[in-house]
Parts: structure tokens; C-alpha cells; sequence
């Protein structure tokens, strides 16, 4: 997923206990639900910026040859500025973007 075209806030603001707890009806899953997602978002940030700033490295390592890379400071900052996983996992909750299920629940129905 590309997390550079999403227009989400990257402040946290307040939400309604009754907007997260609807689909679910239950708070606590919710918040698991919404953790979950957050960790897969992590990680698949982390990863996209482990293989770009593989790009920088050389191949001999001597402490005395640091140097300022001006376009990994820019791959930085711009990371930097994405926002945070959680509130990317709460705006895709919050638009009925995640699929899940609650394996209790369906044997329950059953």
C-alpha cells in the first residue's frame, strides 16, 4: 500500500467510543484489532525503508569515512513525516478497510 498518497492527520484527536466499538462490540477487540494492523503497517514501512537505505551502503566499513548523504537525510526526514501506524490502522478501521474475524464468535454461531 502506497502510505505517501494517504491524507490522514498526523496528530492524534479524540474519537468516539461509540464509532470504534460498533463493529466489533467490543472495545477491547477492537483495540486488538487495531494493534494487529499497526504492527503489519510497521513492518511493511520498516522493510520499504530497510531496502531503499540498502542502497547507500558501501561495501567497506571504515569509521573514518563518514559522510553526509544528502539523499538518505531527505529518505529520512521524509519517513519521518509519514504518520504513525496507529493512526493509519485507526483510519482504515475507522472507513471499514480491515478485514477480520473473531474465531470464537463463529463457532459461537454456529
Amino acid at each position: 500500500m502506497d502510505y505517501k498518497k494517504l491524507k490522514i492527520e498526523t496528530t492524534t484527536i479524540t474519537r468516539k467510543m461509540s464509532d470504534l466499538n460498533a463493529p466489533t462490540e467490543n472495545i477491547y477487540e477492537t483495540v486488538a484489532v487495531l494493534a494487529k494492523r499497526a504492527n503489519q503497517i510497521a513492518l511493511e514501512i520498516k522493510e520499504e525503508l530497510d531496502n531503499k537505505i540498502d542502497e547507500f551502503a558501501t561495501p567497506t566499513d571504515n569509521l573514518e569515512e563518514v559522510f553526509e548523504n544528502r539523499e538518505q537525510i531527505e529518505l529520512a526526514k521524509f519517513y519521518e513525516h509519514l504518520p504513525k501506524p496507529t493512526l493509519i490502522s485507526t483510519n482504515e478501521f475507522l472507513n471499514n478497510q480491515i478485514y477480520f474475524r473473531n474465531p470464537s464468535k463463529d463457532l459461537k454461531a454456529e
